[in-house]
């Protein structure tokens, strides 16, 4: 197996295609961390929150937005990034054990479904508005927040990359 297919088989696209691999994660005992977001455009931000998540236990476990989901979130003109650009980008991190794909605006049936040992989101965060703290709590679980790193956001990138565009239309 190649080193690209290693990649991709860490993304599932269902529940059910992760079924198998969960099981096994249980069997092992390990100890499942879960975060979730959209990762349009993979900056630092991301990688040290990923990294710092990924510490948190034996296996991260990322839900990341489908294309609909994000475009519901974010606006009509989000994703930047297609599914498949961004569940392969995240899956080459070497921290990141596997990659779920969810349609629904909030990963609270994948959370559910996986009922990870630790739930991780941003301090921009409290733990009553994380969706899924409570199912993780009930099932003995802990939510932890982390440190974002300041200046980093797709939002911010976003605007940047608009603004150079509309300078470059002023001076030509």
């Amino acid at each position: 197996m190649n080193k690209l297919e290693k990649i991709s088989n860490k993304v599932y696209y269902t529940t059910k295609d992760f079924e198998k691999k969960l099981s096994f994660y249980r069997f092992k005992n390990y100890s499942l961390v879960f975060t979730n977001g959209c990762f349009d455009i993979l900056h630092l931000g991301h990688i040290d929150y990923l990294s710092k998540a990924a510490e948190l236990g034996d296996k991260l476990i990322v839900g990341i937005n489908s294309d609909s989901s994000v475009c519901k979130l974010k606006g009509e003109n989000r994703p930047l990034s297609d599914i498949k650009s961004r569940s392969m980008v995240l899956a080459s991190l070497s921290f990141v054990s596997d990659v779920i794909v969810f349609d629904e605006e909030t990963p609270l049936n994948l959370i559910d479904f996986i009922k990870p040992n630790v739930l991780v989101k941003g301090k921009d965060y409290t733990v009553e508005q994380i969706v899924g703290s409570d199912v993780v709590i009930k099932n003995g679980g802990r939510v932890e927040t982390i440190d974002l790193v300041d200046g980093y956001s797709t939002s911010l990138i976003e605007k940047k990359i608009l603004k150079s565009l509309l300078n470059k239309d002023q001076i030509q």
